[in-house]
């Protein structure tokens, strides 16, 4: 799972990756492209692996990614080439400036929002209207043309062309037919208002950037966090009175915009999160961690993390009757423990 990190200038995106990933730049060129692998924190695997006490615990990933300044120029010819840097991502963490800093003017964070988002929306009109005057230039000379694809991106420039983002149309958005595009405006968002040290706030919902996820982050607090000690970390939460970093918050909704879900395998010698796509059946989630398992599908052994915990083992759970096989068209629920059986 990759998410891009976007955000006009002076936002405070470079703040909110390092204090994500806990990367820092160890010099002031930020014209290259940045990456940092996280675990995605989760209290289940920590009492999973205390539990079983494993060789290995390997937690769910997200990858956060930074763009270069290149990465979010605009071409002044082809402004389709101008978000090349995100167009892999699966989804985006939009950066707003909600703090005060000297020569700047005040904080316009739903002004901002939208000047950014448009610039996805054009971007995106850029390639839809490219592609169908190519399609268009194929039906004259007598090429076939996929009337569905045609149907489907004629929708998205009606859309595109109202100032709507893509994403407003789930529906369209995530059509298999345009996930070749990669259409930035229809990826999920979520807002991040980088505030200033003392607000905790979040600004009041209106217009189009109430209609996404939002949450607010600190940044220069918790970029400082990132760098200190777990005792001096403390010092600073609770100088602030804070109950915990922001950070965890921002992975873990992270991973909850795009409809993602952990189970879990447990043993001696490993505990580990699996993620998938929320509404997996078990045939297909076995086949996340092994072709074979898919392959030679027979039975899930399935128990609620909850069953477990209430249970105290597996052993125990299995008299109460909480572990169960489900079949493959069983859908798969956040947090389950499951043992696949199966034969090849």
């Amino acid at each position: 799972m990759k998410l891009g990190i976007i955000g006009l200038p002076v936002s405070g995106k470079t703040t909110v990756f390092e204090a994500l990933t806990h990367e820092f730049a160890h010099t002031g060129d930020k014209s290259e492209d940045r990456l940092g692998t996280i675990h995605v924190p989760d209290d289940r695997i920590d009492a999973l692996s205390r539990m079983y006490q494993p060789r290995k615990t390997i937690y769910a990933q997200v990858e956060y990614f930074l763009p270069g300044k290149t990465g979010q120029k605009n071409s002044s010819d082809k402004a389709e080439t101008a978000w090349t840097a995100v167009r892999d991502m699966d989804a985006l963490i939009h950066v707003v400036r909600n703090f005060r800093m000297f020569g700047l003017d005040e904080p316009a964070p739903e002004s901002d929002f939208l000047k950014l988002d448009q610039e996805l929306i054009l971007s995106d009109l850029a390639v839809v209207e490219k592609r169908l005057e190519r399609m268009n230039a194929e039906g004259k000379k007598g090429k076939p043309v996929d009337a569905d694809e045609q149907e489907l991106l004629e929708k998205s420039r009606q859309l595109l062309e109202s100032e709507t983002p893509l994403r407003r149309d789930p529906a369209l958005a995530s059509d298999p037919q345009l996930r070749g595009y990669a259409f930035l405006s229809a990826k999920p968002v979520m807002v991040l208002f980088n505030n200033e040290d003392e607000d905790t706030a979040l600004p009041e919902p209106s217009g189009s950037v109430g209609q996404e996820e939002r949450l607010v982050i600190r940044g220069k607090i918790e970029h400082e966090l990132a760098q200190m000690t777990d005792e001096e970390a403390a010092d600073l939460l609770a100088e602030f009175n804070i109950a915990a970093s922001a950070t965890a918050r921002v992975i873990q909704k992270s991973y909850a915009i795009l409809g993602l879900i952990s189970f879990f395998t447990v043993g001696e010698d490993e505990v580990r999160a699996w993620t998938i796509q929320n509404g997996t059946i078990a045939v297909e989630a076995a086949g996340v961690i092994h072709t074979d398992m898919k392959k030679g599908f027979i039975r899930a052994e399935t128990i609620s993390y909850e069953d477990l915990m209430a249970a105290g083992s597996m052993n125990a759970a299995k008299k109460k009757g909480t572990l169960r096989l489900e079949g493959k068209t069983y859908a798969v629920k956040d947090g389950d423990i499951i043992n696949f059986r199966f034969n090849v």
